[in-house]
């Protein structure tokens, strides 16, 4: 469900001009809440919030009925079910999820091998090699589309672009349901129609930076020179916020191989309760694999924890994060989250671990917010790989690690 601004005067029809628009993103409508209605047939065409009904559960999902009203990812449900008393709240566990996810990347996989899945519901596409088999690039957008909805039973929105920047902003102003083709000769006019906050991997903190100086729409990022942008967002984000702003995006479409997870758990000889130290093993594991997927050059779309209770009862929770991390802030932060929706077993945990999944090799160009907050971080951590190798893994820690 994404939260990115899109601008109602945005025409939804640029011509069938696809010369050289090669990128497809493919992004599933309203995902989470789609599957609700197919595994709940009595929920179909209701509003839904997917999210569990514990006070500190946040809104995976919801329908386009109830985004109007406000709604969106990351809002407390209690908040949510305030605006809308009237919703059905509910979630199914995270594997029926996966399993719909892997049904439509099936399908995309019959259209082309070039495939890079970015997150549960969404996808790049290369369609160079498939043409000639398959048509134009509407025409490939339309099978996909009728594809999804006939094997899987879910409603699908596509982008068509020169490159993939381009594409998931087309998609985004496609939904729902639809299918938006930018030809190459009219990106910049398209991307000029957009708010700033459009652009793939500006944030809350950039945008703010960025309108504090007058700087709203795409088009006034696109002329500002760049050594001013740099005086507002840093030099190497104001060299990709320029180029992205005037439709450059040079990043190949690539399907992620080696390893699919990291993780780190331990199984303890007396079961744990208290709440302060199972939060600080998170912190500890978190970084433990953040490290390692630096080590690696990976970076992580899926954040999950496993809890072992005391009669070795097992659950495990997963969430999906809005932007790919090797950052261990990140990851302990969403796995602290989701052991505060899960709670401590009674009895205590035999068993806690923390595992990241769906990687992406760093080097292939991910989506990634270019707030300073972020560049901060990555340098700390980075640094701090550089202490350990050279003075051991106890030279520096994160501050929560310190004492006892």
């Amino acid at each position: 469900m994404s939260n990115a601004p899109r601008a109602q005067q945005i025409p939804r029809n640029w011509g069938d001009d696809d010369t050289n628009c090669h990128i497809l993103h493919v992004d599933m409508d309203s995902f989470y809440a789609q599957v609700e209605m197919l595994e709940h047939p009595q929920y179909k065409n209701k509003p839904i919030i997917v999210g569990h009904s514990q006070p500190r559960s946040v809104v995976t999902a919801a329908t386009y009925d109830l985004r109007k009203l406000g709604i969106r990812a990351g809002m407390p449900v209690s908040q949510a079910t305030r605006i809308a008393p009237h919703a059905i709240v509910t979630a199914s566990p995270r594997g029926v999820y996966q399993q719909y996810s892997q049904q439509v990347m099936e399908v995309l996989s019959t259209i082309t091998p070039v495939v890079e899945q970015i997150s549960i519901d969404e996808a790049f596409l290369d369609i160079s090699g498939a043409r000639l088999r398959l048509g134009n690039a509407l025409n490939i957008a339309a099978l996909i589309r009728s594809e999804i909805r006939k094997k899987v039973g879910l409603p699908a929105s596509v982008g068509i672009a020169e490159n993939k920047s381009v594409a998931k902003i087309a998609s985004a102003h496609a939904k729902p349901d639809g299918v938006l083709l930018i030809p190459a000769n009219s990106t910049a006019e398209f991307l000029r129609l957009l708010p700033v906050g459009a652009i793939w991997g500006v944030g809350k903190q950039t945008q703010r930076a960025l309108e504090k100086y007058g700087i709203e729409t795409v088009a006034q990022l696109a002329d500002l020179p760049i050594r001013q942008l740099e005086r507002i967002v840093g030099k190497a984000a104001a060299y990709s916020l320029h180029r992205l702003a005037n439709g450059i995006d040079t990043r190949k479409v690539g399907t992620p191989a080696g390893e699919k997870s990291i993780s780190t758990e331990n199984t303890f000889a007396t079961d744990l309760t208290d709440p302060k130290l199972l939060h600080k093993l998170i912190i500890e594991y978190a970084h433990d694999c953040a490290k390692r997927l630096r080590q690696g050059g990976w970076v992580c779309w899926t954040v999950s924890i496993k809890v072992r209770a005391a009669d070795f009862t097992t659950v495990t929770r997963s969430r999906t994060l809005r932007r790919p991390t090797d950052l261990g802030t990140e990851v302990a932060e969403a796995a602290q989250d989701l052991l505060n929706v899960l709670g401590i077993p009674r009895g205590g945990v035999r068993l806690l671990g923390v595992k990241v999944e769906s990687l992406q090799a760093a080097a292939a160009g991910v989506a990634t917010f270019l707030d300073e907050e972020n560049l901060n971080l990555e340098k700390t951590e980075r640094s701090m790989d550089k202490v350990h190798e050279k003075f051991g893994k106890d030279a520096l820690r994160p501050a929560s690690l310190l004492g006892d």
